[in-house]
């Protein structure tokens, strides 16, 4: 055999040995070192199976946990993450558990987790799924570093302080159209998650778009069903090579959903600018997207921000002030519905401060009673049900020194429902442990309640999402009384954040009419 024949099939052979080499030290080597390493400091969890890791089994016990009718409880923890609650159960409230060949350290101690989230250098947040990236790409809930900063700066302008309160009108205007079609609709079942939906896309478009819901309904519907197809996918083994050379169904459904969005935002872009550019206007505005538009058209290329980071940050926005205000919203009617009682003193408090007359910005933030009854109901079904942090370099945390390459798994969920930190009647319905403030139920400890996140990434939009709920919740109290229709069905999933499968159905009665 010639030299030139040897070499020709020494070299692809070489090439192979070199690929199964890196792939049993990426996918065997290193998760079984890891595992050990963790083992050996008294973290345990489900051993690691070769190229799936546990998904087989979260995918089993998430479908069985599922599959179950739900009393009407706010005991959701077990049907929604049913393999954290097990294996907290089974090896403790640190453990560890394998997404595919990623190690998934969850730790459910306050002290680890408030280490954790005070460093972003060393814990920076994951890296986005292909699925999370075409619905996020780089807004500010995933950027990092400067560009973070820059983009919570135009953020924050927008939603505190004068600008927020500007944005009370548009809010009310938007809750009284919806109240005006709930009228006749009296003693009739109503569905209100659907209603919330239309509510709140309408206000966060035109609070931060300067449009109607109409001109971003293309981008919500979008956004909607790239979010079903990241809760489809979120579980999902990761085949070495496999994306490199084929593409799923819905990896290209949401390529093509993504390019779909980039186009609307574009249009609407461009309609603002066209404004300027005909002499219309005499600026791109003072609303969000007019922020966006100006850093977009920018002169000084170190402060400009492409047209990436755009439409990054509108479906950044889009989404997260739309599904985590009409998540609160729907699930606060619902224990109001439940809770009569409770329903029946936010109400006394409404017409206190309000009277019958429309809510302003004095009077919302002397809402109290509504305030402990939205926390307790953020406990239960706070919108996120936790947060991911990724570990750059080895590093000790508490008295764990934890290797590279690992993500660290907080779960609100577990942290809400733990009665080490809320007592036994944890699992209650008890409004009035937050009377004297959030800090004092926690017993001064703020790793034990964030459903908004903690530290220097927590939402930005908190304030904007409360500001909106009371007023939609104190607008509906002053007119009607909430009661569960029989109809509802318990069923609440995660998807984006946390949501009633079935929608939540209730009946009005009006107060006007026992006048």
């Amino acid at each position: 055999m010639s030299a030139f024949m040897q070499l020709v099939i020494l070299v692809p052979c070489s090439l192979f040995l070199i690929a199964l080499i890196k792939f049993l030290y990426d996918y065997l080597w290193t998760p079984l070192r890891i595992q050990r390493m963790l083992n050996s400091q008294g973290i345990k969890g489900p051993p690691y199976r070769f190229i799936h890791g546990n998904n087989k089994e979260i995918i089993r016990m998430k479908r069985e946990a599922s599959s179950k009718p739900l009393a009407l409880t706010d005991d959701v923890f077990p049907r929604l993450q049913p393999h954290v609650q097990y294996w907290i159960k089974k090896y403790g409230k640190n453990h560890l558990f394998w997404s595919g060949v990623r190690a998934k350290l969850v730790i459910s101690e306050s002290e680890l987790i408030k280490e954790v989230l005070k460093n972003s250098e060393i814990f920076p947040k994951t890296k986005a799924t292909a699925y999370v990236k075409k619905m996020l790409g780089n807004g500010l809930v995933m950027v990092e570093g400067e560009k973070w900063e820059k983009q919570r700066k135009l953020a924050n302008f927008i939603f505190h302080g004068e600008s927020l309160k500007n944005m009370i009108p548009a809010m009310i205007s938007s809750v009284e159209t919806m109240l005006g079609k709930w009228k006749g609709l009296e003693g009739k079942e109503i569905e209100v998650y659907e209603q919330f939906r239309l509510l709140t896309s309408e206000v966060i478009s035109r609070t931060a778009f300067g449009s109607s819901y109409s001109e971003g309904e293309k981008i919500f519907n979008m956004l909607n069903k790239l979010s079903v197809l990241v809760g489809r996918n979120n579980f999902k083994t990761r085949i070495p090579f496999i994306e490199y050379v084929w593409k799923s169904a819905d990896l290209l459904e949401s390529e093509k959903l993504a390019t779909g969005i980039q186009d609307c935002v574009m249009q609407i872009v461009k309609k603002r600018e066209d404004r300027v550019v005909n002499g219309e206007a005499d600026s791109f505005g003072n609303d969000f997207l007019g922020l966006l538009v100006e850093a977009y058209r920018d002169s000084d290329e170190k402060n400009r921000l492409s047209m990436e980071d755009l439409v990054d940050e509108c479906k950044t926005f889009y989404i997260t002030g739309q599904e985590t205000v009409n998540s609160l919203l729907a699930w606060t009617v619902l224990v109001l519905a439940v809770h009569g009682d409770w329903q029946e003193k936010a109400r006394r408090e409404v017409i206190e401060i309000f009277g019958n007359q429309n809510p302003h910005s004095e009077g919302i933030p002397k809402l109290k009673t509504m305030t402990m009854i939205m926390n307790e109901t953020l406990r239960f079904y706070g919108p996120p049900s936790g947060m991911i942090r990724e570990v750059t370099r080895e590093v000790r945390v508490g008295n764990l020194m934890l290797p590279a390459d690992i993500d660290i798994m907080i779960t609100n969920i577990a942290l809400h429902h733990d009665p080490e930190l809320w007592g036994d009647d944890v699992l209650l319905f008890k409004p009035e442990r937050f009377a004297d403030g959030i800090a004092k139920a926690t017993g001064y400890n703020a790793a034990a309640f964030f459903p908004f996140g903690l530290g220097p990434r927590s939402c930005v939009g908190t304030t904007f999402a409360s500001t909106q709920i009371k007023i939609a919740l104190s607008m509906i109290l002053q007119r009607y009384i909430i009661a569960l229709s029989p109809a509802y069905v318990h069923s609440p999933v995660t998807r984006v954040t946390l949501q009633p499968e079935h929608g939540i159905q209730v009946i009005l009665e009006s107060l006007h009419n026992e006048a």
